[in-house]
């Protein structure tokens, strides 16, 4: 048997028709329908209105008299109707969902940068599909296929570092579906980009490194075929050779925090370990912090830490590390009006850079 409900009510409906029969100013309603099944089709009945009249009045349509929306209004708000969502995407062909696809959700950048874009999107009325790519380029493809099979208004992607799915890049471009690329974007191609500024992070780097006086650095980066390390060690050593010639620098890379640490623990046990590690991300932060704090070192006395960051991970150690802010939060606020803007008026391609700002800790 299938639920149903009884209302009893009364409201002030003048000269309205229910049944053939006219109404008064007031009366007591006594309806039993389906709540989950409540439709134009039955409001449009109770109310003697054919469907299009109801349909344009709920959607507040000019030609439709105050008195007729408020009447249907209101016996619409006692039905519980609900517009059939899935209808209005296939007679307007929009989803109203926005396609977001993302390494990891347990990483606190991309955390802070999922909570600004789906903030902004659902002020806007879009509802976010959020997946995981795990940094594998076969499941970067499945994710992708799957924002066109839910039929997504857009997508934004922080692609993996073998990513092999240029072709359907373009191809959803060439169908008219906005692609936003953010923080690991293509190195090439005429797409939406929304970066930190990461020549200008690894500059600032560098430059605070240069004014402490530190002459033995380890720098570690991150995967070394993506584009945003390649930008941040290209500016970080540029800086290091043209005004601090005499500073040794050695370079590593790292996919994760426990290669980090690994790196950090064998280079602290050689006869001339470094004075300074400067760290590309929160994530190499991590595995440097524990693989100096299993040795012992004191920070700054016997070693100093510089890291770029979202800032919440450099906060949870005492001394706070100081680093170079590149703000989720802050990236995802561009991302997402970006998008919006393709949503109102499909245009030219943007690169667009968030710039990044020093802040002391206590680390150096």
């Amino acid at each position: 048997m299938y639920p149903f409900w009884s209302l009893k009510t009364s409201a002030n409906i003048c000269g309205n028709v229910f049944g053939g029969k006219n109404i008064g100013s007031n009366f007591n309603l006594d309806v039993h329908i389906m709540a989950q099944t409540a439709t134009l089709k039955k409001i449009s009945t109770q109310l003697n209105l054919s469907i299009s009249t109801v349909s344009r009045a709920l959607k507040n349509h000019p030609d439709i008299s105050e008195n007729t929306k408020r009447k249907v209004k209101e016996l619409a708000a006692l039905m519980e109707y609900e517009p059939n969502s899935y209808a209005v995407n296939l007679r307007t062909n929009k989803s109203k969902v926005f396609g977001l696809i993302v390494p990891t959700i347990s990483n606190l950048f991309y955390d802070s940068f999922i909570s600004a874009v789906e903030k902004d999107a659902r002020k806007s009325g879009y509802s976010m599909m959020i997946l995981q790519s795990g940094d594998d380029p076969q499941q970067e493809a499945e994710n992708l296929k799957l924002c066109k099979h839910n039929r997504v208004d857009g997508i934004f992607i922080c692609i993996t570092p073998d990513s092999y799915s240029g072709e359907l890049f373009i191809k959803y471009q060439e169908a008219g579906i906005p692609i936003i690329f953010f923080d690991k974007v293509p190195d090439s191609g005429n797409f939406d980009t929304i970066c930190m500024a990461d020549e200008e992070a690894a500059t600032i780097a560098a430059h605070t490194i240069i004014k402490y006086k530190k002459k033995n650095i380890l720098a570690l980066f991150g995967n070394r075929e993506l584009s945003i390390t390649k930008k941040r060690k290209d500016a970080f050593l540029k800086i290091l050779e043209q005004e601090a010639k005499k500073t040794k620098t050695t370079v590593g890379y790292c996919s994760s925090s426990e290669e980090a640490r690994q790196t950090v623990a064998s280079i602290l046990k050689q006869s001339m370990p470094p004075d300074h590690i400067f760290c590309m991300s929160d994530e190499i932060l991590i595995g440097v912090m524990k693989a100096i704090n299993q040795v012992g070192l004191i920070i700054p006395k016997d070693i100093s830490v510089l890291a770029i960051s979202n800032g919440f991970i450099p906060g949870l150690f005492n001394p706070e590390i100081t680093y170079i802010e590149t703000s989720g939060y802050e990236l995802g606020k561009l991302a997402i009006k970006r998008m919006l803007e393709n949503m109102e008026e499909a245009t030219a391609a943007r690169s667009i850079m968030l710039p990044s700002r020093l802040v002391e800790g206590g680390s150096l």
